[in-house]
């Protein structure tokens, strides 16, 4: 138990080797032992810029090495059903990136999957959940900081209209509300507390590639509303603010903040604004130890696989909203 949770890597995506890999290498009791790629050149190139010790020119080849405890899977959303089962199958704790399925469907069987392997974890990579400045905010809400919330809006964008992007691939699952949205649905439902009782949703379908490049929904918890905006050929901004009845915050950078920065959170209550500095912080690595420590028994998952299905159960719902153009009541 006191030796270091030991991880493989399939694929060799972008986002392992730019963000989580580096990050993934400096947290506590985390060794990166394989990466593997459905080319092998990949896979030693990959292997060689980041230092890992193993390169496997297949997914079935590191999952089959038995000096790997623990898998990380950022494959394209489609692939994250069929590799996350196989991993457990293998034997591998798996931490699997958002949206964890392409609808609750998948999300149900990865739970189906997960309860005939209780010996292992499969949690979700919602990063941002790991970041310190969400402990701070979720705190002031819970204390009452700017009474009772009534609204949540959130805005994530980005310019991406590289034809052979995953993201420009409906196949893949691409597209904003399952990219990015699904971080606006996620964050809304953990300030509320509580699941919405009905959602209304619009999608902009891009002309070339067929995915939603704006997506924007409306959540109705009953006595508040949270709305959210995701847009994948925008301009490149984020931003979250939370009112109460007597007061607001505001969240400049609330779902990737730099890790070399301070975040900076404000909370406007009682006729007062305060800025707070939280430390910078790589929730990334920090995401990493928080799965070993749930490997090892010593936390309670951040995201429990019944969240991660009622957040899709929500984006489906969205979907449904912007098919049929009428609002979807839940449950």
């Amino acid at each position: 138990m006191s030796q270091p949770l030991r991880w493989g890597i399939l694929s060799t995506a972008k986002i392992g080797r730019k963000y989580v890999i580096p990050a993934m290498q400096q947290a506590a009791r985390t060794e990166i032992r394989a990466i593997a790629s459905r080319n092998d050149d990949a896979a030693r190139q990959a292997a060689q810029e980041l230092g890992i010790p193993q390169a496997y020119g297949s997914y079935e080849a590191l999952l089959a090495d038995p000096e790997i405890d623990a898998v990380y899977n950022p494959l394209p959303n489609h692939l994250h059903l069929p590799w996350t089962v196989r991993a457990l199958e293998a034997g591998k704790h798996v931490l699997c990136e958002k949206p964890l399925g392409l609808h609750a469907g998948e999300v149900r069987r990865l739970q189906e999957a997960a309860a005939q392997h209780p010996g292992l974890v499969l949690a979700e990579a919602f990063m941002y959940r790991h970041h310190p400045q969400w402990a701070y905010v979720i705190g002031q809400l819970r204390s009452g900081a700017i009474g009772r919330v009534q609204t949540v809006h959130a805005h994530f964008s980005y310019f991406n209209t590289e034809a052979d992007n995953i993201r420009n691939k409906p196949e893949y699952g691409g597209g904003g509300l399952l990219d990015i949205g699904c971080y606006g649905v996620s964050s809304a439902r953990w300030i509320m507390g509580r699941e919405p009782q009905r959602v209304m949703a619009l999608l902009v379908k891009d002309e070339r590639y067929g995915t939603d490049r704006i997506a924007s929904g409306l959540l109705d918890f009953g006595d508040a509303t949270a709305t959210f905006t995701a847009a994948t050929a925008a301009n490149l901004w984020q931003g979250l603010v939370i009112t109460g009845d007597a007061g607001r915050i505001e969240i400049p950078v609330p779902f990737n903040p730099p890790a070399d920065q301070a975040a900076v959170v404000r909370v406007f209550a009682k006729g007062d604004a305060a800025e707070t500095q939280i430390p910078a912080a790589n929730h990334f690595t920090r995401q990493a130890e928080h799965f070993a420590r749930l490997v090892r028994g010593e936390a309670a998952p951040a995201i429990p696989l019944q969240e991660s299905l009622a957040n899709m159960q929500t984006l489906d719902a969205l979907r449904e909203s912007a098919e049929t153009g009428r609002a979807v009541v839940m449950g």
